[in-house]
């Protein structure tokens, strides 16, 4: 019976997600008293505020909501010309920076494999042990390498290892 329960939060935050975005994307004020008029089966706002974890959602939507009001905002007094021009400088320079994301990444990589050849990988670990939040986040941008398996052909011989005698 402690399953039903332990799925229940799960849908209600899946559906609190999708009050927010549709929030978000009419621009309607984001406010926990909205959602509860809005939500199936959670009614009261406090059951959004004093959640840890539905506040947090919560407050996250509010503040993509500022920056998204204030984005508007900022278009409205400019030019669209202007805007499309800088959206498009925007859009180039994202690109380029994905490149050099990219490029740093394989760069490292090939670094690293460098370094393992040569022996001195175990240095390089102990060096970012201090550092875990970095090497994780290497992690996830895939600058690490990978260990390649590879299978070793055993002799099945009975001399192997052994000299013959003659």
């Amino acid at each position: 019976m402690s399953e039903p329960d332990k799925a229940r939060p799960s849908s209600a935050n899946d559906q609190l997600c999708e009050i927010l975005e549709m929030l978000l994307a009419n621009d309607e004020e984001i406010t926990a008293r909205e959602v509860a008029r809005r939500h199936p089966s959670i009614k009261a706002a406090s059951s959004f505020t004093r959640d840890g974890a539905r506040s947090k959602l919560l407050a996250e939507y509010k503040k993509k909501q500022t920056a998204y009001r204030n984005w508007r905002d900022r278009c409205a007094k400019r030019s669209s010309a202007d805007t499309a021009a800088s959206l498009a400088d925007k859009d180039i320079r994202i690109a380029d920076l994905e490149a050099t994301v990219q490029l740093l990444t394989g760069s490292h990589v090939a670094m690293l494999r460098a370094v393992g050849e040569l022996g001195g990988f175990s240095k390089w670990a102990g060096f970012y042990e201090q550092f875990r939040d970095a090497r994780d986040k290497l992690g996830e941008l895939g600058a690490l390498p990978e260990a390649a398996l590879s299978s070793i052909s055993v002799d099945s011989s009975p001399s192997h290892g052994k000299k013959k005698r003659r």
